[in-house]
């Protein structure tokens, strides 16, 4: 029997951790998606017409599978920029990327008119170290163009052998193109960075993967046992550029910080399928102050975490508006021959908010001092921009800033989190909601 496996998706991935996936138990008929009229056998009939004549008029031979392959691919990339069909390899890909630790560059990506554009590099990668930021266009991949490719062959194009070179061809808004070679490694996915500042307990979580509760939980126990209970002033979870991940773990990253209540619910087409995932007792901080921190790349599972906390009012959300991509994919197994990636569902705050292609909206927002060099680059278009996007009625808002500075000290909103946990006065950060004393 196939079974289905859910996950949150930004984009295609190169080099990033958001396939990781759960099983959901759920079989599939193997003639569901085919409809009963009339019209529907036409169109199919349709079809194979056109596949005859291209078998036997076109130019050259064609390759019958890869003509199968490229027409699922265009039906599924039709339907939304989430939804797309995996080749064997790629599906392979993909399960060796859910375990955190896969060759490549570490970039997520995705594809907007025509090229590849970086949706966030993952720290410590060689995308990270050459300085490719989020909103930069791959338009070249060893002088080769990356416009007629799928994003999936553009991916393939992108991956090689560890210590295997690779030249891309960057475009950035304000700037002439420029070349950068980038030497592929084993990408190791620390999914959750964490260290203590002085009283504050400070945890990153770069994307949701397969260890990311397990990491959140061991920062919380080195924290808890370094800084006695009366001197720990609260935590700061930074979800700042990621990208999402698994469902499952941003649930339980919820989970964490939450006594009970429901977390996230789930709505497909049918009413019957609608799943509501709710908290179990149990607040692995013991009730300290959180702080959360998003911005314009903060997406998918990052921001059901935010959207939880948020409407718990468990949490202080701050930074900027977050990407807004609030919708589910599934990998449904194709056997030998891949995998589809199909959109098969929204996801809702507990509230009931649906924050695709609007996001969400900090508590407090706070924005970074940008560099002369790189203003009006570091902002992300969001799910809004993306073509073929699924709508969300009125007021749908675009991405927001997605910088943040390498130097801590740098760093607006980090330390504007510091101050507000410690009860420091703080100036106004922008025209933004007055500053409050963190919920517990």
């Amino acid at each position: 029997m196939m079974r289905r496996f859910a996950y949150l998706l930004t984009g295609a991935v190169f080099g990033g951790g958001l396939v990781a996936f759960a099983y959901q138990g759920l079989p599939i008929g193997a003639n569901s998606a085919i409809a009963a009229g009339s019209e529907t056998y036409r169109q199919l009939n349709l079809f194979g017409d056109v596949f005859e004549k291209i078998r036997t008029d076109y130019v050259e031979k064609p390759d019958d599978a890869k003509l199968i392959e490229s027409a699922i691919s265009g039906m599924l990339s039709g339907l939304d920029p989430h939804s797309s069909y995996m080749d064997p390899k790629s599906f392979k890909d993909m399960q060796v990327q859910t375990k955190g630790e896969f060759g490549g560059l570490g970039i997520e990506v995705t594809q907007e008119e025509g090229f590849v554009k970086v949706v966030t590099p993952i720290d410590d990668t060689p995308a990270s170290r050459a300085g490719l930021l989020a909103g930069d266009l791959i338009v070249e991949i060893d002088g080769d163009t990356v416009q007629g490719l799928t994003l999936n062959q553009a991916v393939d194009r992108m991956r090689g052998p560890v210590n295997s070179s690779v030249k891309l061809r960057i475009s950035r808004k304000g700037t002439d193109s420029f070349e950068v070679s980038l030497t592929r490694e084993v990408i190791k996915i620390s999914s959750v960075k964490s260290r203590i500042e002085n009283d504050i307990g400070y945890i990153r979580i770069t994307q949701f993967t397969e260890k990311t509760f397990d990491g959140l939980k061991n920062a919380i126990e080195q924290t808890s046992k370094t800084v006695p209970a009366d001197k720990l002033k609260g935590y700061v979870v930074d979800l700042r550029n990621d990208p999402g991940g698994l469902l499952d773990q941003a649930i339980a990253v919820s989970d964490a910080f939450l006594e009970k209540g429901e977390i996230v619910s789930t709505r497909g087409r049918n009413p019957d399928d609608a799943q509501r995932y709710v908290a179990r007792s149990g607040d692995l901080t013991g009730g300290k102050p959180l702080i959360v921190i998003i911005n314009g790349g903060s997406a998918s599972a990052s921001e059901i975490v935010a959207g939880a906390l948020q409407d718990h009012k468990r949490a202080t959300i701050i930074g900027t508006r977050s990407f807004g991509k609030g919708s589910v994919q599934t990998i449904i197994p194709l056997g030998p021959s891949g995998a589809l990636r199909l959109t098969t569902a929204r996801y809702y705050t507990p509230s009931g908010r649906s924050i695709q292609a609007k996001g969400i909206e900090p508590d407090i927002q706070v924005l970074q001092d940008v560099p002369d060099d790189i203003k009006g680059k570091d902002e992300t278009k969001g799910e809004a921009a993306l073509k073929g996007h699924l709508k969300n009625g009125e007021n749908e808002q675009g991405g927001s800033s997605a910088y943040v500075p390498q130097d801590p000290k740098l760093d607006k909103q980090l330390n504007y989190a510091f101050d507000l946990l410690r009860g420091v006065k703080t100036g106004d950060a922008s025209a933004a909601p007055k500053a409050q004393t963190p919920a517990n």
